[in-house]
């Protein structure tokens, strides 16, 4: 069977940990592999701070703690995303507004924000999906026009890039995830970008449980003490260590990924020109990171039988995301705002193919013949 997923793994990770452990003494968070991919991602992204946490979640609930949410006030976010990113909102009392997506890139509708804004509203959540950007301009702008603050959840986002920059690195807060579902991973993990330095000390608060540790360890005060919200976010350096050896390789790993893509886009293409099925579509202004590779069928019926008939074929394919707002949860915490046009259609439709760092020509090769078989 050719698995979905392969965590990546270079060989070199277990080194650091060893190092990590033995000789630096220091497994605990924010230690000196912490330090090092801290001033990588800082001085790769262009961002002010970047912090490891404990998972994509986790960034996306300090994120959520930094904008100060107070109960009653709405988040503005896509229904076809992960449950983290809601539940990070509702964590903090905020009411979840969901909007529908676009069925080119998946991603947030950008013309249905500014309808969806109330007196209430304080929030813009831009998810990018499979590692493409959302329209980032249109959102920021939006975003100044209210008042509004923009968190973007770039959990498959690591490496990609809107108009130059690195998703994550736009909205005022950036959260990534190294699960090891990721294009670089650490078992479970993930990092908060914080891009106005204004912010900088609070999320170095929150994250050291609401104590002004760091303040402490630079000798800004004689002893720390409780003085914020905040939560145990902080990595194990055992985990940075892991994380350390794929950042170094990040490049490497990044254009890997791209060819198996590719691979896949040149092989499908005529079925996309046949009608057959729907390829994804990149944006010109977007750069991506081969998160994913998926096509979608003309209906769920056909999407099952594909997965059915892939399995057999000793593939493992697999659908997405189940709309939140149709969830027990996102009924609960959340309403709809408009018409649900593409966000149930389109997530029916779509199915994701194997994609992962070192995929063998013969195992892409596999997977494309059996899905041309399929359609044939």
């Amino acid at each position: 069977m050719i698995d979905f997923n392969v965590p990546p793994f270079l060989g070199t990770e277990l080194d650091y940990v060893r190092q990590a452990a033995q000789h630096n003494h220091k497994i605990c968070g924010d230690g000196p592999f912490s330090a090092k991919c801290h001033e990588w991602m800082e001085q790769r992204f262009h961002t002010p701070k970047a912090l490891l946490t404990t998972s994509g979640t986790a960034a996306l609930e300090m994120a959520a703690i930094l904008c100060d949410l107070q109960p009653g006030d709405e988040v503005i976010l896509p229904s076809y995303t992960f449950s983290s990113t809601a539940t990070a909102f509702q964590m903090v009392g905020a009411t979840l507004v969901f909007v529908d997506i676009r069925p080119d890139t998946m991603n947030i509708d950008e013309t249905l924000i500014e309808p969806a804004i109330t007196e209430k509203t304080r929030v813009i959540v831009a998810m990018h999906y499979a590692g493409v950007a959302c329209d980032m301009d249109a959102i920021m702008d939006i975003a100044a026009r209210h008042n509004l603050l923009v968190v973007e959840d770039a959990a498959q986002g690591v490496m990609s890039t809107y108009k130059g920059k690195a998703l994550g690195t736009i909205g005022t807060f950036g959260c990534f995830s190294f699960h090891e579902t990721k294009n670089y991973s650490m078992g479970e993990g993930g990092a908060i970008l914080i891009n106005d330095s204004a912010y900088i000390e609070r999320a170095e608060i929150i994250r050291e449980k609401g104590t002004n540790r760091q303040r402490f360890f630079r000798g800004q005060v004689d002893k720390y003490t409780w003085v914020d919200r905040g939560g145990s976010y902080l990595q194990s350096d055992l985990n940075a260590a892991y994380l350390w050896a794929q950042l170094q390789a990040a490049d490497a790993i990044n254009e890997n990924r791209l060819a198996s893509w590719q691979f896949y886009w040149d092989h499908f293409a005529p079925l996309a020109q046949q009608g057959k099925c729907v390829l994804p579509t990149i944006p010109s202004d977007c750069e991506h990171n081969a998160h994913m590779f998926y096509l979608k069928c003309e209906s769920l019926e056909q999407r099952s039988k594909l997965i059915a008939f892939l399995k057999e074929c000793g593939v493992m394919a697999v659908f997405h995301y189940v709309p939140l707002h149709s969830s027990p949860a996102g009924q609960m915490f959340g309403r709809f705002n408009g018409e649900d046009r593409y966000t149930t259609s389109e997530g029916d439709r779509l199915v994701r193919l194997p994609m992962y760092y070192g995929m063998t020509h013969e195992d892409l090769r596999t997977i494309v013949d059996a899905v041309l078989a399929f359609f044939d």
